[in-house]
């Protein structure tokens, strides 16, 4: 970004048609919306020209491929309106596919894995380390187990930037990302403790 510009792939995008633009960007947003529809249905998002293979695979890449393939009709289970018969985490992941399956030059994740488990969000992430190989990936969360192996990360507080860098620079700064970071960890000692406990 340069005074206001955004470039990619060193183009600027107010020089790139819309049309063009759209169709090279992959969103998927916290809160998601699935139709009440197939599986498949919600991850091709009606466009029939992906194979069965590559909505497979993406649902893979998602983490959501065991779980569909558990439903008594799979990838054809209907999901209710807005993916009723889903859990939070597994609208998510359904959504994350639909991303994936479009094969975009940029995946935009806003904050897309909030509603999944620590295990689950660790398995995505490794499969996204894959699936973003030669593209762009802006990911925004407020875990820092989401960011921390991002290229470079953007740390805002009321929609200011205060601090960037990599993950180990942050930490080495000691600042406002370090003292998130120490918070989390320590919420997640304390609720491996309790379970110990309980």
């Amino acid at each position: 970004m340069e005074d206001g510009h955004i470039f990619i792939g060193g183009r600027d995008i107010n020089h790139i048609p819309l049309k063009v633009l759209r169709e090279n960007i992959g969103y998927v947003p916290q809160d998601n919306f699935l139709f009440s529809t197939t599986i498949k249905n919600n991850i091709e998002f009606f466009k029939p020209i992906y194979s069965d293979r590559q909505i497979e695979q993406a649902a893979k890449m998602a983490g959501i491929y065991d779980e569909i393939m558990s439903f008594p009709e799979g990838f054809d289970t209907v999901v209710g309106e807005r993916g009723v018969t889903l859990s939070g985490g597994q609208k998510q992941r359904v959504s994350i596919a639909r991303a994936i399956v479009k094969d975009p030059a940029i995946l935009i994740l806003d904050d897309s894995l909030s509603a999944v488990d620590t295990k689950t969000e660790q398995k995505i992430l490794e499969n996204l380390k894959n699936v973003l190989k030669g593209r762009t990936g802006i990911v925004i969360s407020h875990r820092v187990s989401v960011v921390r192996y991002c290229d470079h990360i953007i740390f805002m507080d009321e929609g200011r930037i205060i601090e960037r860098g990599t993950h180990e620079e942050l930490m080495r700064l000691k600042g406002a990302y370090y003292n998130l970071y120490r918070s989390q960890i320590e919420q997640v000692e304390d609720n491996l403790l309790l379970q110990a406990r309980g």
